[in-house]
């Protein structure tokens, strides 16, 4: 049953989380036809982000993961965020009513990722740095997929927009044949105190903390990284070879870390979260500094070393969520890992906002450098939750 369980939620989490990064995958293939203004290709992206923290506020604030069937409200997000990502076939590119859907369906994900997380952490205790390890592990490849789509589709962004919109139709269907597992807590009442939590226990408040410092490097890199290697690229390739290699390129950063998410997890089940947390920000920090010194430089040491960035920037996603669980009694799990998520986010809406601006002010090479800030906060949070334990 755990088997089955598990693997449904990761088939139905990768489909859905398909999604995500639609906007930034179909940007250059959409300015062909249409021209958006710098803001308006921003707010394509970010909005995302900004529907997201929404969502997710709500649903801690009113405790929904922890309330109710987190199966049917991961069923029901799904399902209506494919409906709100097909709004993009029907509107001009880059309107308004495109901005909004792209709202409405970060929203609706705050009811798909965090409560993935519920489900998935009631399955086990310990070895729940693997579980929740996988369960962003698919979040990953499914963030990535976009890309392959928009890669292997030519310039027709129609194709992106429709297989992720089914893909999320198809997530909303087959998670409600998942089961919950023995350690899953549901709340008896509406109790929005649950949220003081995080400042009031200093283990939640350390990995809140460390995981502001991942998510400040996480979707500005994830966003951005096929335009900025796409400019880096350039310097030595044709235009249009330079945009077909950064796609690929961000395809396969962002999709290789799902296995160092899986690797960390059974890592931090044996060494330490926290202390997997550390290695995964050192090496995913040094990475975006050596991204921006060797910005325009070969092509082949910019691959590598965005890759590397990639593979390293992401499997402490997980544990951060796992040391909050761990910090929290089951029936406040779901409410305190959605809202860590709703912060998060909120900061990610700031910094893929931002981040082509300063790009545009300043230079790419400054602007990757300055996503190191972000890990080294983290690292120090992270030190201190390891010396309490």
């Amino acid at each position: 049953m755990k088997f089955r369980s598990i693997t449904l939620l990761l088939i139905a989490e990768l489909a859905a989380m398909s999604l995500w990064f639609v906007s930034a995958a179909i940007l250059p293939d959409m300015l062909r036809e249409a021209e958006l203004s710098s803001a308006r290709q921003a707010a394509l992206s970010s909005g995302v982000q900004a529907g997201f923290v929404i969502g997710a506020l709500a649903s801690a604030i009113f405790g929904i993961p922890d309330r109710y069937d987190p199966r049917r409200v991961f069923a029901a997000c799904a399902l209506a965020a494919g409906a709100a990502n097909a709004v993009l076939l029907f509107v001009p590119p880059g309107s308004s009513a495109a901005i909004v859907a792209r709202v409405a369906t970060g929203a609706l994900l705050a009811g798909v990722y965090p409560v993935g997380m519920k489900i998935v952490v009631g399955w086990g205790k310990d070895d729940r740095g693997f579980l929740v390890g996988i369960l962003v592990a698919a979040l990953t490849l499914g963030s990535a997929s976009p890309y392959l789509i928009a890669l292997s589709g030519g310039a027709d962004w129609r194709i992106t927009v429709a297989a992720a919109s089914l893909a999320s139709l198809f997530a909303g269907i087959l998670c409600l044949g998942v089961g919950l597992g023995s350690h899953h807590g549901r709340a008896q009442r509406f109790d929005p105190k649950v949220i003081v939590a995080a400042w009031t226990n200093r283990r939640v408040r350390l990995a809140y903390i460390g995981y502001l410092g991942h998510m400040w490097e996480l979707y500005a890199m994830w966003a951005w990284i096929a335009a900025a290697t796409a400019i880096s690229y350039s310097v030595t390739l044709p235009s249009a070879e330079a945009e077909q290699l950064s796609k690929l390129t961000a395809f396969v950063a962002i999709g290789a870390g799902s296995l160092t998410c899986v690797v960390a997890g059974i890592a931090a089940d044996r060494i330490g979260k926290a202390r997997i947390a550390i290695i995964a920000m050192a090496v995913s920090g040094a990475s975006a500094v050596a991204a921006g010194v060797t910005f325009g430089g070969p092509v082949w040491l910019t691959f590598v070393i965005v890759v590397i960035w990639g593979i390293s920037i992401i499997p402490d996603s997980a544990q951060f969520s796992a040391l909050v669980a761990d910090a929290s009694p089951p029936e406040q799990a779901g409410s305190l890992m959605t809202f860590q998520t709703a912060l998060g986010f909120a900061l990610t809406f700031v910094t893929v906002q931002v981040t082509p601006v300063l790009a545009a002010n300043f230079g790419w090479p400054l602007v990757l450098i300055a996503l190191a800030a972000g890990p080294a906060v983290g690292i120090l949070a992270m030190a201190r939750l390891q010396a309490m334990r």
